[in-house]
Order: C-alpha cells, then sequence, then structure tokens
C-alpha cells in the first residue's frame, strides 16, 4: 500500500543473509543457526557435507551406530532414545541372537548392574563381552579373557586411548568403556535391525526401540527393562527412583555443579545437541552417588555431554584444575 524505503540487491545479486550481496554460487548454507560460505565443508556424524549454490552437498557413506550406558542407569539407543532404567541383576545390552529359531549370532555384550549409593538406583559395574568362543570380562579398571568350548573364532584388538579401553572385533563390533561406569557400543550399518536388548534394534527409528525379548514393542521403560534380565531370580524394577527426592538436601548442590551443561562453556554445543536429557541426569546422578564417589559420578554425566558434542563438531574444553 505504501512505498518502503530499502536497499534491495541489484538484478542477478542475492542477499547473503549478512547484509551483502553475491552471486547465486557464492551463496551461503545454514546448519544449526550458523551460515557457512560456499565451498565450506562440515562433518555429519561420519559424512561430509560441502555448500554448494546455498545447499549442502552430502556424501552418503553409512555410519558406525553408538549406544551409549552411563552413569546411574541412563542409556541413549542406536537409534537415539534416551531412558532411565535402574536394575540390579545382568541384562542385554546388544546381541545378534535376535527370534530367529535358527539364527547363529557372533556376539553378545552383558551389563552387570548394582546399586550405587543408598538410594537405590543401579551403575554398571562389570560388562561381559561374547564374541565366539571367547569372553572378556571388564571390571575394576581391567579386563580378563575366558574362553570357551563353543562357538566361532572372532578375533580381537585392545587399545588404550586416553581414559578410554577400546575393544574392536573383527565382526565389527567395538566397546569402548571408560573403567569406571561409562561404556560405548559402536557397530557397523550391518548390524543394522539385526540387534536386540536395550540398546534397541538399530533400524533408524526411536520409536520401536523398546521391544522386549519376546518381540512385543512395550510403552514402558520399566517392563521393556526387565524383559532383558539375564536370570528370573533377579527382582523386576516396578518403580522409576527419583533420588533428589529421596535426597532433598543434595538437590541444591547437584543442580548448581551440574548447571555448566547449560552454561557458557557448552554454548557452542547448545544448539547441535539438546543439553536438557544430560543435564536432568546429571543431577540425577549427583543427587544419587552419595557413598562417596560423589564427583566422579559428577564428572561421568558431564562427560557424557561433551562426548556428544565431540560427535556433532563441537570441541569444548570443559575440564579446569578445579572441575573434574
Amino acid at each position: 500500500a505504501e512505498c518502503i524505503s530499502g536497499c534491495v540487491c541489484p538484478e542477478g545479486l542475492f542477499d547473503d543473509g549478512k547484509g551483502g550481496c553475491v552471486e547465486e554460487k557464492d551463496c551461503p548454507c545454514i546448519h544449526n543457526n550458523q551460515w557457512y560460505s560456499s565451498g565450506q565443508k562440515i562433518t555429519v556424524d561420519c559424512n561430509t557435507c560441502t555448500c554448494q549454490k546455498g545447499v549442502w552437498s552430502c556424501t552418503e557413506d553409512v555410519c558406525y551406530g553408538t549406544c551409549i550406558i552411563y552413569g546411574s542407569g541412563h542409556y541413549i539407543t542406536f537409534d537415539g532414545k534416551f531412558y532411565d532404567f535402574d536394575g540390579s541383576c545382568e541384562y542385554v545390552v546388544t546381541q545378534d541372537f535376535c527370534g530367529d529359531k535358527n539364527s547363529s549370532g557372533s556376539f553378545s555384550i552383558i551389563t552387570e548392574n548394582v546399586p550405587c549409593g543408598t538410594t537405590g538406583v543401579t551403575c554398571s559395574k562389570a560388562i561381559k563381552m561374547f564374541l565366539g568362543k571367547t569372553e572378556l570380562k571388564l571390571e575394576n579398571k581391567d579386563y580378563k579373557e575366558i574362553q570357551r568350548d563353543v562357538g566361532d573364532d572372532v578375533r580381537y584388538w585392545n587399545r588404550t586411548v586416553g581414559l578410554y579401553l577400546v575393544i574392536e572385533a573383527s565382526n565389527g563390533v567395538m566397546l569402548i568403556w571408560d573403567k569406571k561406569t561409562t561404556v560405548f557400543i559402536k557397530l557397523t550399518p550391518d548390524y543394522k535391525g539385526k540387534v536386540c536388548g536395550l540398546c534397541g534394534n538399530f533400524d533408524d527409528k526411536s520409536n520401536n526401540d523398546f521391544t522386549t525379548r519376546s518381540g512385543l514393542q512395550e510403552t514402558n521403560a520399566l517392563t521393556f527393562g526387565n524383559s532383558w534380565k539375564q536370570s528370573s531370580m533377579c527382582p523386576d524394577v516396578t518403580e522409576e527412583i527419583k533420588p533428589c527426592d529421596v535426597k532433598p538436601h543434595r538437590k541444591s548442590w547437584a543442580e548448581k555443579e551440574c548447571s555448566i551443561i547449560r552454561s557458557e562453556v557448552f554454548k557452542i554445543c547448545q544448539s547441535k545437541v539438546d543439553p536438557n536429557p544430560f543435564y536432568e541426569a546429571c543431577v540425577h546422578d549427583a543427587c544419587s552417588c552419595d557413598s562417596g564417589g560423589d564427583c566422579e559420578c559428577f564428572c561421568s554425566a558431564v562427560a557424557a555431554y561433551a562426548q556428544e558434542c565431540t560427535k556433532a563438531q563441537a570441541c569444548v574444553f570443559w575440564r579446569t584444575p578445579d572441575i573434574c
């Protein structure tokens, strides 16, 4: 209805989002609210994306899937579902013996969970990894090998990387352990849709990750988790434990310590990886670790977020002489 004064780009040129005008071939791209100029590359998972004329063009490599267990009962499945489960027993984390009567699997990973602190939450104390006829038991910062008489030969290598022990097997399974309560399990894409257990089925859909041992879809994390216990002697978990309600005097300390996840320190990462579930998990752990190791629980919780940030190409230097 009326003229509004302002600038427009001359014909044939385009607004570059930063107050300038560029030719079409130089149009920028946007990713996680950041602008990238034409020709710039970013890494998403294991693929490289290049900005071309305002649109991303990406390589199409299929990436490893990662499942994470950390702190007092936090799980992030291969398909990215975040949930909590506190059971005191041995549970199948992931395996490729699923359903089919004639399917012979090549690996299985079991976690042994024990109470940590007095509130009833549990942490992973030991991990058993079955690779063909080899059983590896990771416990007390070390691992030992046990040879069994059944199964195929699956070769494996181990190495130490920083804080972590890495075990890599010839069948495409990798386990990374911080020698405490954090475990990362990585699988090659060949296992997509062929695994089961607490880490879900790795089919790129998170809404069907709660598939029980008998193949039923569950909505409740407790029913799903209970179905994967190794021994019927262990009691079922019947209620979700809220440690900050049990130990209210620890709550404000926990919230103050864990606020680092939502602070400026992690600013570069917050638009890439949602900090909220990691913050909630951190407060949960800081409230629950009340019989020694308070800082260890807090540090593992922050490290889990930092690890996801690194995967999303946001490196954060958060450890200081005062913090962890």
